[in-house]
């Protein structure tokens, strides 16, 4: 079997590392002249919105799966209809590369989630803070990754100030957590509903940057980590893997972000599971 990814970066490079043993071949779609899964299967360097790229790259797969979310929903609705795409891609990219929907969603499942307001424009700004209040987090809906695309607002002489760096895109304003601990939870659902779950991970981020990520094997939150992450799954009819970053607020989790793919966190799985 070929396996189509959206995507050549370091995450593609490792799905291809753990399939070849299983015996998959891949092709990778990747602008970049020196992707690093290149080496692993066929490389066709093509933007992810470019029509002839797509269609070669469904030409030449049997599934299409994606390493990262900023691909366009509209591409994988393209290839949806040419290819089996796991995870059944449309929905859940959608949702996990734009945060409003996505704390929207964790809401709509009664899954803990930091208050939240959307900010179109500087009064709508003025009112998410009056209806979340501070200290709080201004962030993008969409593209903000590794600490990128937020700003910290702990008094309101900082609300101009975040405004003027982040404004003229749609925002998310987000209650500031004060959290014990950054953990998260890696779960994988088969076709048929069936779902396994790794232990529970903390990890350590700064400037952030997940530096560092330790296995917590029989955690006291493995539980309730696993009754969030199912409802997502079940919720999106999900197949594939999927990580939930979570809080631990006290005993209590409460979510961050979901992943639709395989995640850093779970890099110790390659040699430790």
């Amino acid at each position: 079997m070929i396996v189509g990814v959206l995507g050549g970066g370091q995450l593609a490079r490792m799905l291809a590392l753990a399939g070849h043993p299983l015996g998959l071949r891949f092709v990778f779609l990747d602008p970049a002249p020196d992707a690093c899964a290149a080496a692993l299967g066929e490389h066709l360097r093509a933007d992810y919105v470019d029509p002839e790229g797509l269609a070669r790259l469904a030409d030449d797969s049997d599934h299409v799966t994606f390493e990262f979310e900023n691909v366009s929903p509209a591409s994988l609705e393209w290839l949806a209809r040419r290819k089996v795409i796991r995870p059944a891609a449309a929905e859940a990219l959608a949702i996990a590369r734009d945060r409003l929907r996505e704390k929207t969603l964790f809401t709509e499942l009664g899954v803990p989630t930091p208050a939240f307001a959307a900010v179109d424009d500087r009064e709508g700004l003025d009112r998410a803070v009056a209806a979340v209040g501070l200290p709080a987090v201004l962030k993008t809906r969409t593209l903000g990754y590794d600490g990128k695309g937020q700003r910290v607002l702990r008094a309101a002489a900082d609300v101009d100030d975040a405004w003027r760096e982040l404004g003229g895109v749609p925002l998310v304003l987000e209650a500031f957590v004060g959290f014990r601990r950054e953990v998260s939870i890696i779960a994988a659902r088969g076709g048929a509903g069936e779902v396994a779950c790794y232990p529970v991970t903390e990890n350590l981020h700064q400037g952030g940057i997940l530096r560092r990520s330790i296995a917590r094997p029989g955690d006291p939150l493995q539980a309730q980590a696993e009754g969030l992450v199912r409802a997502l799954l079940d919720r999106l009819d999900y197949v594939g893997v999927l990580a939930l970053e979570l809080f631990d607020v006290d005993g209590t989790l409460v979510a961050n972000e979901i992943a639709p793919r395989v995640h850093n966190s779970g890099h110790w799985t390659i040699e430790g599971a």
